[in-house]
């Protein structure tokens, strides 16, 4: 018999590789296909039937309730939690601890994937009485599993162990930043020591601890496709990713004004109030919400925002 499940989204992280676009946006609002990527994430939740969803923040943290309000046009409420110091996921997770109730789905808020099945992660979850699910995908490049984590299986299914980011990745499982746990996970997370390595409190050496204790942990293979969005022009690639799976070959919010002889071309995005100046082509271009493009040239292959143009060759 399936429970009540509780959401947590962690989103307090700097995002320092992503300046300059971080110095104003914290990373989970940035828009793909003019909607914030958190948003898409809480609508996986509420297709879960999840209804409350505790939101920890840091970085530009009064952000986030401005987007995103109370949740009430989704159905949900949504608690906002400042991590204060950013000492890591396990850290971030742990401040939860006085307020979560149920067992939880945690999401890394800087990841957009599409994992439709998801609710297999839920159904596992439950029937095999679970101490927690990670979400997993197999994995052909290498490079991939050393930016995130390895998972490694017995040969009953259960995982046995999880090393994040290997320098030599022996397996083709990769976690992909999406994890259902049990309330027991605070008490390893409550033992977990700082790396020293990232001087941080990661939420593998967490799972490991919860492994090591007999806690049971599955895989689940929900994962088709995942992105990490690390560094501005990252934001090209998974908005052009998503214009291919929702059959667009470009999108143009609502109220933007366009001269006449504007082209809007393949892989390009104009957010809602935007204003272009001069009869251009833009392709291949995310423009943020309310900007303003002055260019007088073809815009190809470039992030605009109210305030910065970053230029991504070869994207």
């Amino acid at each position: 018999m399936k429970g009540e499940l509780t959401g947590i989204i962690l989103a307090a992280g700097r995002g320092t590789r992503l300046r300059p676009l971080s110095l104003r946006y914290p990373k989970p609002l940035l828009p793909v296909c003019n909607k914030p990527l958190i948003r898409y994430q809480l609508e996986a939740m509420q297709a879960l039937g999840i209804r409350e969803v505790f939101i920890v923040v840091g970085h530009l943290k009064e952000e986030m309730p401005r987007a995103l309000g109370d949740g009430e046009d989704l159905g949900m409420r949504l608690h906002y939690i400042d991590q204060g110091e950013t000492l890591g996921i396990a850290h971030a997770v742990l401040q939860l601890e006085d307020y979560i109730r149920t067992p939880f789905l945690l999401f890394l808020g800087d990841i957009f994937f599409k994992a439709p099945r998801l609710h297999e992660m839920v159904d596992i979850f439950w029937q095999r009485r679970a101490g927690g699910v990670l979400a997993v995908k197999r994995e052909a490049d290498p490079e991939m599993i050393r930016r995130n984590f390895a998972v490694f299986l017995h040969a009953s299914g259960r995982v046995v162990r999880v090393i994040e980011k290997p320098r030599h990745a022996t397996t083709n499982l990769k976690g992909c930043g999406i994890y259902l746990f049990d309330l027991a996970i605070f008490d390893a997370i409550r033992r977990t020591p700082r790396t020293a390595q990232r001087d941080e409190y990661e939420i593998t050496n967490s799972i490991q601890i919860f492994i090591d204790d007999g806690y049971p942990v599955y895989p689940a293979e929900v994962v088709e496709w995942d992105m990490n969005v690390t560094v501005a022009c990252d934001l090209l690639a998974v908005n052009r990713v998503w214009l291919r799976e929702i059959g667009r070959e470009s999108l143009v919010g609502a109220d933007v004004v366009l001269p006449p002889g504007t082209r809007v071309g393949p892989n390009a995005v104009i957010g809602d109030g935007v204003r272009v100046e001069h009869p251009i082509e833009i392709r291949n271009a995310v423009v943020f919400p309310n900007s303003v493009v002055t260019a007088q040239e073809d815009v190809d292959g470039a992030i605009i925002t109210p305030s910065d143009i970053i230029r991504c060759p070869g994207e």
